[in-house]
C-alpha cells in the first residue's frame, strides 16, 4: 500500500503545480488585458475629449 500511496500524493503535488500556473498564466493575461485597454484609452481616447 505504501507505493500506491505515494503515487496519489504524487499525483496530486502535480495537479497542483499546474493548478497554480495556470491560474497565474490566466490573472497576468487579465492584467495584460486590463493595462491595455487603460492604455488604448488615455493615448487614443483621452486626447479627442480634451
Amino acid at each position: 500500500m505504501d507505493k500506491h500511496e505515494n503515487v496519489v500524493i504524487k499525483r496530486e503535488e502535480e495537479k497542483n503545480s499546474s493548478m497554480v500556473a495556470s491560474t497565474f498564466i490566466k490573472y497576468a493575461a487579465y492584467l495584460i488585458i486590463f493595462f491595455g485597454i487603460i492604455w488604448f484609452l488615455i493615448n487614443y481616447v483621452w486626447p479627442v475629449f480634451s
